[in-house]
């Protein structure tokens, strides 16, 4: 792995250059939390209309039967590189509504691109929207992603989505798989590189059926339960241990995504670049691997050819 991009992934994993607000979410409507980055050196902020400073904006969604709160750490290091966060905390049940959530979601998209953050000067870039998620909130920010109007330079005061990041995604009702036929932001996909004991989702197929730019890494050392905080939580869910370092691994690859974009920091997103590419051209990053849309595609046993595979064995015995 290039050198650069080792540093990127140690420094975007430790806190960045601002201080951060958290608010409450249900001001606006909808339960969950909100962080704000303020005051600080980084260059997120950019300068608009009446002197406002706009920064992008993210919504995470939660994974099943889990809270906002159990991603505290990560959405506020989030924030600390200029982000702000939306996170709404809603289908926490047993049977929790998919089509419901991603609506949520939306809800949550139009609060973030709509309201004055903090003291009031600060408001979310129409232009830099993000959708993350882990589990099923991944899956479910796939359901909200079909049909959004995608970043380009013409898009003007049009709220647009400028990318998805999906965090292990697990199965939706409507399919998420099917959703990203039709998605056409770039995305980042994780995927969990340990098993888990619960039955999850499979995250190679949402990658391959991409219709946008894609990005899949698989997490070596991760798995499913692995992200979210609480540890009794995890060790019951899949017997995730102490993921400290995966989770840091992992932030620093949400925010070196956007960041790759130019929409944290102008003056470095040159650096981040190598972050926000996608398929064969994905940099090595210790701790992960990497496959393109076709290797994706043809790993899946529909596609399996065993007299292909036969021959493969004795050319290579």
């Amino acid at each position: 792995m290039a050198e650069n991009v080792k540093n990127l992934i140690a420094r975007l994993g430790r806190p960045g250059p601002y201080d951060v607000r958290v608010g409450d979410l249900g001001v606006a409507g909808l339960p969950g939390r909100v962080y704000v980055p303020v005051n600080g050196s980084g260059g997120a902020g950019r300068t608009g209309r009446k002197k406002r400073t706009s920064v992008p904006g993210l919504v995470f969604a939660h994974d099943w039967r889990i809270s906002a709160d159990a991603y505290h750490v990560t959405l506020r290091n989030l924030a600390s590189w200029g982000i702000a966060v939306a996170a709404p905390d809603t289908e926490t049940g047993f049977r929790p509504d998919h089509r419901g959530f991603a609506a949520d979601l939306e809800s949550s998209l139009t609060i973030l691109a709509g309201v004055k953050l903090g003291d009031g000067a600060t408001v979310v870039d129409v232009n830099r929207l993000y959708l993350a998620g882990h589990g099923m909130g991944a899956g479910a920010a796939v359901l909200t992603a079909t049909g959004r109007p995608v970043t380009s330079p013409g898009s003007g005061d049009t709220p647009s989505l400028a990318g998805v990041i999906a965090v292990y995604p697990s199965d939706t009702t409507p399919s998420c798989y099917e959703a990203a036929r039709v998605v056409e932001a770039p995305a980042l996909v994780l995927d969990a590189g340990r098993p888990g004991s619960v039955p999850t989702g499979n995250a190679g197929r949402l990658a391959a059926n991409w219709r946008g730019p894609v990005g899949y890494r698989n997490i070596l050392k991760g798995s499913p339960a692995g992200f979210s905080e609480p540890v009794l939580r995890k060790v019951g869910l899949g017997g995730a241990g102490l993921e400290f370092a995966v989770q840091d691994l992992i932030r620093a690859l949400i925010i070196g995504f956007i960041a790759g974009d130019g929409a944290v920091d102008t003056r470095e997103a040159k650096a981040f670049t190598p972050l926000h590419r996608f398929g064969a051209d994905l940099p090595d990053i210790k701790g992960t691997s990497t496959a393109t849309r076709r290797e994706l595609f043809e790993s899946f046993p529909e596609f399996f050819d065993p007299g292909e595979k036969l021959q493969d064995a004795i050319l290579h015995r």
